[in-house]
């Protein structure tokens, strides 16, 4: 396995756990959830643009 490959699983797994926190967070509710709600979306957003773009170098590279 590549560091590539462990790199995007990172991603992978880095947007997976700010998602389920930012679920969690939203089902709780109340003060925490206001004051966060928006801090959890931008950093699965922010996972989500780096796996993403780690995907696409995979790709480029594996057809070199």
């Amino acid at each position: 396995m590549t560091a590539l490959n462990v790199m995007v699983i990172l991603a992978l797994l880095a947007t997976i756990v700010a998602l389920g926190w930012g679920i969690g967070s939203m089902a709780h509710g109340g003060v925490y959830d206001v004051k966060h709600s928006h801090q959890f979306m931008e950093a699965r957003l922010g996972f989500q643009a780096l796996a993403i773009i780690l995907i696409m170098i995979a790709l480029i590279v594996s057809m070199l």
